[in-house]
């Protein structure tokens, strides 16, 4: 039983961790417990929100929270004071706000705190400076809350309707699946078009070969060929045959020094984009490893300790504290000549961007990644290195840089043609802030030795390359995330849980190279949207409504009005819409009757995509798989054969389930034998010589290709192979980004255009 006679003040946080962390800073007269999260929500099985009565919430407390509740209640009510330290952000003011009202506090003995790091000096600081719960930043969560339970909950049960049960429809979560959606239909509809390039390798006369350097052909009599300006091989082929027999003289050599300045330090939207595209996390996954670097890590004798500032900010602020140990810190490691003489300041260029905050940095600058690396987990330390580095090279000095351009011209005595080679190149005087990398560090970049005007040069080879315009590329989590904030969609905390809705809900996917795609319903759903609720999926639309949130948080604008002006129409067009859209429209009819009723067949959507029913359903239950499946079937068959249950003896079927397709009893329910099928490439293993590389998927859903006869033969490959050798060290051959086809073996750099 707890005792409470010692104590007099109550602090509430929303996590244990963090419970445990400032309850290490603070004596022996505070208690802190953890609410675990929200005490008060919209109940679940219903709207919970009175549409004629102003839109207002109707709140319940869950019942796995009941316990909790009732605990904080009897310790709230001993405590002399009680103080809400949840987070500083619109969603951590609200959760203050909901503990107010569960536990019946009185505004006289409850105080609200805010801090961006957990860190003695940053809880001591917010104890010094309490306030009272800001009603403004209450108002914009609950906008936000009541918007999208009023979106879900009436265009949800639409779709069921129109389409199929179990869909869903959210506000920002409708915008993100149609970007994706339509980047696909880019890339569906785009045709590939050919061209060509030409880089002559040339070097000073009477130099050595191994002095060479590469220049890329430019212009023809003083116009610029442009990406596409080479059209053909016969094109091409007449162009290196000028350009064998030409002779090469320099016309002009530039140099120019140039300075390379540090990117600020991180916001959630660019840590979340650094850390999928330099670490392969999902937004999703970053969020939460940088959740429990800021709640606090026990690193040793000092404890537990918050390792980083608060992750969902927007603001690239740094306080004068953390700048001057930053300061203190680069000159340890590097010399003065390192740090700047005065702090670098960064400009926020997002809309509503919470000025007030601070970017994400390490709390304690000094405390570099290695220092503390034995502490943490391979995932924390290299987010918390990448939040690091960053931090620390924003205060670093610029990088200086001597960049070269080349101009060489190729002509021929007897011929009027004159072409342009432009050979590029950059060395770095002074690393700067390219130091804190290390040996990730680009130390020089196609060095160009010492050159004059009028200077002739020997040609040492002429190369032609054939490509192709490649479509634009499918959104990684990275780059959807810089496209939401670059229309203004969402906000620091929305982002990540945004994905993972539409991935959860089957709306889209991941390929090999973790990109997202939409699958087949995704398409009809967001199809939908576009045509029949355009407002919901308008990206202007979108942006403007968090701009009203943001004005609300600034007391600027009252809530309800938002709400209203938004619903009145929306609820209208609804209405029409559920008479006019029929479920018809979305079933395909084939043509053919129902072998067991002579009605209609249709292709209608069910919990694992497409299938084929009579239309006369529930009176015919009548149903069939669509040629489509048929024919993925049949090539399964042919690839795998048929193949009896080795349990039974009992034919092997393929079915269809939640997680796709597989091998299941004929005999079922009497035998419930299962298998995978495997996803053959048709290439045998490197490594073993009797396996198949198959696609598999990682522990995380990640497709990568391995052998089948694991774990007798571990060979695996992250990218799909093409059945092709490598023709410098005949390794496999996979297809990789950018319409490239690239060598699979790590210490070989081929690399060629991908011809399909």
């Amino acid at each position: 039983m707890l005792h409470v006679s010692c104590f007099m003040k109550l602090v509430i946080v929303e996590s244990p961790t963090k419970a445990k962390t400032i309850s290490k800073f603070l004596g022996k007269s505070f208690i802190v417990k953890s609410s675990y999260g929200h005490v008060r929500d919209l109940p679940q099985k219903e709207m919970g929100i009175d549409i004629k009565n102003n839109f207002t919430p109707e709140y319940t407390v869950p019942s796995k929270a009941l316990p909790r509740v009732s605990e904080l209640q009897k310790l709230a009510k001993k405590a002399d004071e009680v103080i809400l330290a949840t987070d500083e952000d619109r969603e951590g003011e609200a959760i203050s706000w909901h503990l107010q009202e569960a536990l019946n506090l009185s505004e006289k003995n409850t105080q609200r705190i805010v801090f961006h790091e957990i860190t003695k000096t940053a809880i001591e600081k917010a104890l010094e400076n309490p306030r009272s719960i800001d009603l403004n930043l209450v108002d914009a969560q609950q906008a936000r809350r009541v918007l999208d339970r009023l979106v879900g909950y009436e265009l949800s049960p639409f779709l069921w309707k129109k389409i199929r049960r179990g869909l869903s429809a959210g506000r920002v979560q409708s915008v993100a699946l149609r970007l994706i959606v339509e980047r696909e239909k880019e890339i569906k509809a785009f045709k590939p078009e050919e061209y060509w390039t030409i880089t002559a390798k040339v070097k000073k006369q009477r130099a050595d070969e191994a002095s060479s350097f590469e220049a890329k052909l430019s212009k023809e009599n003083g116009k610029a060929f442009g990406k596409m300006g080479i059209k053909d091989k016969k094109q091409a082929e007449m162009l290196k045959n000028f350009l064998e027999k030409a002779d090469f003289e320099i016309a002009s050599v530039t140099k120019k020094e140039t300075q390379k300045n540090p990117l600020p330090p991180y916001t959630t939207s660019t840590l979340q984009q650094d850390a999928n595209s330099r670490l392969g996390y999902s937004a999703k996954q970053t969020m939460a490893i940088a959740q429990k670097l800021y709640e606090g890590i026990n690193i040793g004798s000092t404890g537990s300790v918050g390792l980083i500032t608060y992750m969902r900010t927007d603001s690239l602020n740094l306080s004068m504290e953390s700048l001057i140990a930053a300061q203190k810190k680069i000159e340890a490691l590097f010399g003065k000549k390192y740090s700047l003489a005065s702090p670098r300041f960064f400009k926020n260029k997002s809309k509503g961007a919470q000025e007030a905050h601070e970017a994400i940095r390490p709390t304690f600058p000094e405390h570099d990644p290695e220092s503390i690396k034995e502490y943490l987990d391979s995932k924390q330390y290299r987010l918390y290195k990448l939040i690091w580095q960053r931090m620390i090279a924003s205060q670093m000095s610029s990088a200086v840089l001597d960049n070269v351009a080349v101009d060489i011209l190729a002509s021929q005595k007897n011929s009027p043609d004159i072409y342009t080679l432009r050979a590029n190149g950059s060395t770095i005087r002074f690393d700067g802030y390219l130091k804190i990398y290390g040996d990730k560090m680009p130390v020089t970049e196609n060095i160009l030795p010492e050159l004059e005007e009028k200077e002739s040069l020997d040609l040492v080879e002429i190369k032609p390359e054939q490509k192709f315009t490649a479509p634009p590329a499918r959104y990684s989590e990275a780059a959807l995330i810089k496209t939401m904030e670059e229309f203004g969609i969402g906000r620091p905390s929305t982002y990540a849980p945004t994905i993972s809705t539409i991935i959860d809900r089957k709306y889209v996917e991941k390929d090999e190279n973790r990109k997202l795609f939409p699958l087949e319903i995704g398409f009809v759903v967001s199809d939908l949207l576009a045509e029949h609720f355009s407002q919901i999926v308008d990206y202007k639309f979108t942006a403007k409504m968090e701009e009203d949130l943001d004005e609300i948080a600034e007391g600027k604008k009252e809530w309800v009005p938002v709400i209203k002006d938004f619903y009145v129409p929306f609820h209208k067009n609804l209405k029409e819409k559920t008479k006019e859209v029929t479920k018809e429209s979305f079933q395909e009819k084939l043509g053919t009757s129902c072998p067991e009723c002579g009605g209609d067949l249709i292709v209608k959507f069910g919990r694992f995509g497409k299938f084929v029913a009579c239309s006369n359903y529930p009176n015919c239950k009548h149903t069939e798989k669509t040629e489509d499946e048929k024919k993925i079937e049949e090539g399964i068959e042919k690839e795998n054969g048929k193949e009896a249950c080795e349990l039974c003896g009992a034919p092997m079927v393929i079915k269809r389930g939640k997680f796709g397709m597989f091998l299941g009893c004929s005999a079922y329910p009497n035998c419930k034998n299962i298998k995978k099928i495997e996803n053959k490439t048709g290439v045998k293993c490197p490594k073993c010589g009797e396996g198949d590389i198959i696609e598999r998927k990682s522990k995380r859903g990640r497709s990568f290709y391995g052998c089948n006869t694991y774990p007798k033969c571990d060979f695996a490959i992250w990218n799909k192979p093409n059945g092709e050798l490598c023709p410098k060290c005949k390794g496999l051959l996979v297809f990789a980004a950018k319409n490239k086809i690239k060598c699979s073996t790590k210490e070989c750099d081929f690399e060629k255009e991908n011809p399909n």
